[in-house]
């Protein structure tokens, strides 16, 4: 039979397979570190399609294409194709992320899966913070300070709420007051901690163990004099923290090197493009961190930067787990692409 046939997944279908599950995802991404950095996987570049300059992003939005393949036990190619638009929230009420991922087999190439891939968006990202933040934190961290109150900052919190056991408040910054009111309502449903709004960004960082930055902020938030000892900042968005700041850092650790400075959006790319920052200041990628070969946090009282520009092998891991659930579940609607080819 020449059929080819592949499996759609809705995003409440995603949700059902685990697509919310973050212990599962903080998992699957330890393992998808652990095999980039062992070169068992394929992480071409994200391509950016924008509509001007690269701060058009800040404004009239992008689609990105990640593509990558996983290997070891996993063994499935894919891409993320991810639309941002910034102004979706507040003029259309809208989600600022859309997402699709699609699996392929890596020897005929034919389509497994297409799902929504918003929901696996938001949680790789938040939970490549939390394997970080595992490894690179103080082990006792209690307080974070979230800068940003959207989507993201919702599964940092997730991610941060899963790997430190202590964490006992938070505090949130957004530039509309409201957003982080409406933020911490909505993030006492998973997250049974004490948590308030920071008028400033200051606020929000001074006396947290933790801090993240995730916003699409058009200069630095976080300022160098605003930083301490023993702290673990994750810079998720881009251009957020203020080159002083960094330069406090006695670790910089990046999901991928070559991919922050390909991007190039991000403080530690734009210290790089001026000759503020060499390849020999990158402390570790964090696959190296996550298998042994370099030390996470060796002192409580280190100041740790972290980098993460995401990849597409995140999503494709975390897609695969959701797409073997929904087969032994039964879940989702199979199409089909042909019958018999047209043309081979």
């Amino acid at each position: 039979m020449n059929r080819v046939e592949f499996l759609y997944l809705s995003q409440q279908e995603v949700i059902e397979c685990g697509g919310l599950d973050m212990a599962k995802t903080i998992e699957d991404l330890e393992e998808v570190f652990k095999l980039h950095h062992k070169g068992d996987t394929v992480v071409p570049a994200k391509v950016a399609l924008r509509w001007g300059d690269i701060h058009s992003e800040e404004t009239r939005g992008r689609i990105n294409a990640m593509p990558g393949h996983v290997g070891g036990n996993v063994d499935v190619s894919g891409i993320k194709w991810i639309a941002s638009a910034p102004q979706n929230p507040i003029k259309y009420r809208m989600p600022r992320a859309s997402a699709l991922t699609i699996l392929n087999d890596p020897y005929q190439g034919f389509p497994l899966c297409v799902m929504d891939g918003t929901v696996i968006s938001a949680m790789r990202t938040g939970g490549v913070t939390g394997v970080a933040a595992k490894y690179l934190a103080i082990k006792d961290s209690r307080v974070v300070g979230l800068i940003g109150a959207g989507t993201q900052n919702r599964t940092q919190l997730m991610a941060l709420k899963e790997v430190l056991p202590h964490l006992a408040r938070v505090k949130v910054y957004d530039l509309r007051k409201e957003r982080s009111e409406a933020f911490i309502e909505s993030a006492r449903e998973y997250v049974q901690v004490d948590m308030t709004v920071a008028d400033t960004a200051e606020e929000a960082v001074t006396g947290s163990d933790v801090v993240v930055s995730a916003t699409t902020a058009k200069a630095p938030i976080i300022k160098g004099e605003w930083v301490k000892e023993g702290m673990f900042i994750a810079n998720v968005g881009g251009y957020e923290t203020e080159f002083d700041a960094l330069k406090k850092a006695d670790k910089i650790v990046v999901d991928d090197w070559y991919q922050v400075k390909h991007r190039g959006t991000q403080t530690t790319a734009i210290m790089f493009n001026q000759g503020l920052l060499t390849d020999q200041d990158i402390y570790a990628e964090l696959g190296a961190v996550v298998s042994g070969d370099r030390p996470g946090r060796e002192k409580e009282r280190e100041l740790v930067f972290f980098n993460p520009v995401g990849m597409g092998i995140e999503d494709i891991i975390v897609a695969s787990r959701i797409y073997r659930t929904a087969r032994v579940k039964g879940m989702g609607t199979t199409l089909k692409l042909w019958d018999s080819p047209l043309w081979f």
